[in-house]
């Protein structure tokens, strides 16, 4: 019987080894982290909800694209550093337990700071007293504090660190050996404990207490998202006035260092960074204009496409191809990609929308690169995948607001 068909108890022999378990430990945050501390000799509970994640995990294949990664399971399940449990009883009782739930937003772009709660509700019967319990997803500020109080009230002695994960998408593993890691906790054994365990794998610590980390944390994410909000709306300005922003932006980084950081334009998404401005500007009662307006742009500049494209072609009858579905290059995922905005109200007008992707696993409707473009009277470049760059697009009119087809037929 597979471990998946009967998820491994808590008091079994197996979880009293490892030396961590990491909840959520099959999913974007989760598999860098396993993955690292594996690779430092250390045993890992891999405990997670998704049996297809941990199913994958268990046969040697990863989920989701995460570079560097392939060598480093094979390794871990060759020396036997994971054990797989499924189930909240399954947490190991000695040992630090790394939390990868994050706090998420509702249909109002509100934080839900009971999901987090109530994953940790379902824990608490398996937690010991004097156990590390590390948060490690973006926080709502105060969470951090309002979790050490709830398990106070429930009278566990339970020490509370927020270690915030700060990697980018796919690059993990990479991302992990080589950046410092900000860590907090609610009391000076949490910091001691958290700096201890984070410093296998971490070059540098760096300490801060609980709501200077989520700060931290939003802060980084909203810088990013309003540094792509000033380039898309630049993008906005300069195709209004006729003249090509790709070339204006080449030339004001060119040789002046003050410029060099400027980003390229392009459709600002996945499940990070308009979630976690959004949690800042609740929690400045909506007064943090800058990231009201980085939504604003970023979420309309797939509209702004669009309504070009309705000018110029009678969209009834014209057939749509979107190029890239992942909600950024070179990965997989999927989620929060403003690709499928693009799919979404671009079918209430085009004739037909086809999408195409050379890594998205998890949508049916995906059809090949080259049928996508036969078959399509124009084109957008949603996701700027390098393939793309040398694909023959047979002189296809394509909008590209990242700058990425040099030589191809481009609306402008």
């Amino acid at each position: 019987m597979s471990i998946l068909d009967l998820p491994i108890r808590g008091d079994s022999a197996r979880t009293r080894m490892a030396d961590l378990t990491v909840v959520g430990g099959a999913g974007h945050v989760g598999i860098p982290l396993v993955l690292s501390f594996a690779a430092q000799g250390l045993t890992v509970n891999v405990n997670d909800l998704s049996l297809d994640n941990l199913g994958a995990l268990q046969a040697g294949r990863l989920p989701f694209i995460e570079y560097g990664a392939e060598d480093l399971l094979s390794t871990a399940l060759r020396e036997r550093k994971l054990i797989f449990t499924s189930t909240p009883d399954a947490i190991s009782r000695s040992g630090p337990i790394i939390v990868t739930i994050g706090t998420p937003v509702d249909e109002f772009l509100n934080p839900e700071r009971h999901v987090v709660l109530n994953c940790l509700d379902s824990l608490l019967p398996y937690l010991s007293d004097g156990q590390l319990l590390v948060l490690r997803s973006t926080l709502y500020p105060g969470t951090t504090d309002a979790v050490a109080a709830h398990l106070k009230r429930k009278q566990r002695d339970v020490n509370v660190a927020f270690c915030p994960e700060r990697i980018v998408q796919g690059y993990g593993i990479e991302e992990l050996r080589r950046m410092p890691q900000i860590v907090s906790g609610t009391t000076p054994e949490a910091i001691r404990q958290a700096t201890e365990l984070f410093r296998i794998i971490a070059p540098e610590i760096v300490e801060l207490t609980p709501i200077e980390a989520e700060f931290a944390k939003l802060f980084g994410n909203a810088y990013r998202y309003i540094e792509f909000a000033a380039t898309n709306q630049f993008y906005l300005i300069a195709q209004s006035a006729g003249v090509d922003y790709q070339r204006i932006l080449k030339a004001m980084k060119h040789n002046y260092p003050r410029a060099k950081n400027i980003p390229k334009p392009g459709y600002a998404a996945g499940p990070c960074l308009m979630k976690d401005t959004m949690q800042l500007t609740a929690f400045a009662r909506n007064e943090f204009s800058l990231g009201n307006a980085a939504m604003l742009i970023n979420e309309g500049l797939p509209l702004h496409v669009i309504g070009d494209l309705r000018r110029r072609y009678d969209l009834s009858k014209t057939t749509v191809g979107l190029l890239g579905m992942a909600f950024k290059s070179e990965i997989d995922d999927v989620r929060a990609s403003l690709s499928y905005k693009f799919k979404k109200v671009l079918s209430g007008f085009a004739h037909e929308v086809l999408t195409t992707d050379p890594f998205v696993t998890v949508d049916p409707d995906l059809l090949p690169l080259d049928e996508v473009i036969a078959r399509s009277d124009v084109l957008i470049l949603c996701t700027p995948h390098i393939s793309y760059k040398s694909a023959d697009l047979k002189g296809k009119p394509v909008v590209d607001v990242w700058g990425l087809l040099e030589n191809a037929n481009l609306i402008t």
